[in-house]
């Protein structure tokens, strides 16, 4: 696999990966439910999904959300973009 295919394959990972994650906010924003579960326990509420949908995200990056600690939906959202970024950086071997 030449460099050209890996970066085009990182970009459609870290696309899917930004698509989860707005998901998961989304799904947050619109259901209190979802959002007090997500904020206690990022863990569950990913294993669960929302409305009958999976967040289909890699088992590494579950881990990485579910460690998530926030009081807020704002503080939760700036951490998952500080976890995206960590993600990206590792999948590009910065």
């Amino acid at each position: 696999m030449n460099n050209k295919t890996q970066k085009r394959e990182l970009s459609g990972s870290a696309s899917r990966t930004k698509q989860e994650y707005s998901r998961i906010l989304t799904a947050a924003v619109i259901n209190m439910q979802f959002r007090q579960l997500l904020l206690t326990n990022p863990g569950k509420a990913i294993e669960a999904g929302y409305g009958g949908e999976v967040f289909a995200l890699a088992r590494e990056e579950k881990r990485r959300v579910a460690e998530i600690r926030a009081t807020s939906l704002a503080d939760f959202a700036s951490q998952l973009s500080q976890v995206l970024d960590y993600g990206m950086a590792v999948a590009a071997g910065d």
